[in-house]
């Protein structure tokens, strides 16, 4: 006789970036089969994982701040199993039992396949157990299915994990291994089984997704965008992060061919100053990255740029900040990510003298900010009037504030655009989710836009967005 799986509440806090967020829905969907579905309260969890991020000091700081404060519901709740996860406990492994006395278990970014294995072990022998084990994941080579059915229009797939760049200031070559890539008919049958379950959208995830399949042989990134845009009922697609040594002219050219594909590229420079770059270990200059992006837009003229920067580098004069505010503004990015530098274990940069002060790194960091802030009200400006294609992720979280029923989405170029019912969708949450809306742009905001409805009828799928910019 089949014995009757228990139920259990499992809550997952996931710190940093979408990989992260990919990896703890697949600590998701393995817990399900052994009878854990998701609460949003650790109250009233049996099990609670934290998925960490330890790239910056600032996140790391998060998760012993987190952990901190669940001491006592521990105590309250002896049989409550709380673990840790991702790439800080990759990096402290045993450190944090010793500094967190009430965690039962620490697993690191290759052991997620035995999250089930961990748990019941704990159970079972009342253990507390470090498993930070690099050797590879027999799930790596086998489609992966992270989703359930629900309303998520957009899903995060994974197309390889690690990285072989060794970037001087970072520790993922470290906490998330040697670089692998996913089998490409793996990814492709888990995107199949994603727009099955109502997915439109998808964003390939990798460190360096450029280099995608090389070390195995497999297909090259291009190629397997190729492959993608072939999924019927797939909408749109998205990647990141891109690398810009390894930006090849078939990839640019795929944002021409490709209708699925959004003029969106996420590019990171981290510093306009070659000398600080060579000390980065990023192997590219400034002026082969010009060149690059000169060459997409003269191929693709409505491609928006986004990118990450790193200010008070080991080293970085005021000249060299300076280079890098140029930079910026000739590249003139929609939007950016901009970091204070931090010291992080194992990395190299952790050694380099000349450190730069926080005052200076907040200095530079804000000057930076207000920078973009500017550059991208003149580009979400330039949108207005514009008829934009929204694939619409449902109801904008300021619905509980207005009377009419707002939705939300995003265009092709990565832009926030709400906009009100106006007796299409009417007030149902299903009504307009997953569809293509053509929207007329009205006002432009810091971090969206505003617009209205132009027909009742949705652009077809697939289609690119309309005039991405006036000028």
């Amino acid at each position: 006789m089949k014995q009757e799986i228990q139920h259990k509440l499992l809550y997952i806090h996931t710190i940093g970036c979408q990989m992260n967020v990919y990896d703890s829905g697949r600590i998701e969907n393995l817990l399900r089969p052994q009878g854990y579905s998701t609460t949003p309260f650790t109250e009233t969890a049996d099990v609670i994982v934290i998925n960490t991020c330890a790239i910056r000091e600032k996140a790391e700081q998060k998760v012993f701040s987190f952990l901190g404060r669940l001491s006592d519901l521990k105590r309250k709740k002896p049989h409550l199993i709380l673990g840790v996860g991702g790439c800080v406990a990759q990096q402290e492994g045993r450190k944090i039992l010793n500094r967190m006395p009430h965690v039962d278990f620490v697993f690191g970014t290759r052991a997620i396949s035995r999250l089930p294995g961990i748990i019941e072990q704990i159970k079972e022998k009342h253990c507390r157990i470090v498993d930070i084990d690099m050797a590879l994941e027999h799930e790596e080579h086998e489609p992966e299915s992270t989703f359930k059915e629900d309303d998520t229009v957009t899903r995060f797939v994974t197309i390889m994990r690690g990285c072989d760049n060794f970037c001087s200031y970072c520790v993922v070559p470290y906490v998330r291994g040697r670089e692998t890539s996913r089998h490409h008919d793996h990814i492709l049958e888990e995107i199949r089984n994603l727009v099955d379950a109502g997915v439109r959208e998808v964003t390939l995830l990798g460190q360096n997704v450029n280099s995608y399949g090389k070390k195995e042989g497999l297909c090259s990134f291009s190629e397997l965008l190729y492959r993608v845009n072939d999924v019927k009922g797939l909408s749109r697609i998205r990647f990141t992060t891109s690398h810009p040594k390894d930006l090849s002219d078939d990839l640019i050219f795929a944002f021409r061919d490709l209708d699925k594909l959004c003029n969106h590229i996420h590019l990171p420079i981290q510093s306009g100053s070659d000398a600080i770059l060579k000390r980065m270990n990023r192997k590219y200059t400034c002026g082969e990255y010009y060149k690059k992006v000169e060459k997409f837009r003269s191929i693709c003229r409505d491609i928006a740029f986004t990118t990450d920067i790193i200010v008070g580098f080991p080293g970085e004069t005021e000249q060299d900040f300076e280079e890098t505010l140029k930079l910026i503004k000739s590249v003139a990015y929609d939007s950016l990510f901009a970091f204070k530098y931090s010291d992080r274990p194992n990395a190299p940069a952790a050694r380099f003298p000349n450190k730069i002060s926080e005052n200076e790194k907040k200095d530079r960091l804000s000057r930076v900010l207000e920078l973009q802030k500017t550059i991208t009200g003149r580009r979400n400006n330039a949108l207005i009037g514009t008829v934009q294609n929204v694939l619409v992720d449902g109801h904008s979280k300021r619905n509980d504030k207005l009377k009419s029923v707002q939705w939300s989405g995003r265009t092709p170029i990565n832009k926030i655009v709400n906009f009100t019912d106006d007796g299409i969708g009417r007030t149902s949450g299903k009504a307009l989710t997953g569809r293509m809306v053509s929207v007329r742009i009205d006002a432009a905001l810091t971090h969206s836009l505003r617009g209205k409805p132009i027909s009742d009828e949705p652009s077809p799928h697939g289609s690119k967005g309309v005039d991405d910019y006036a000028a």
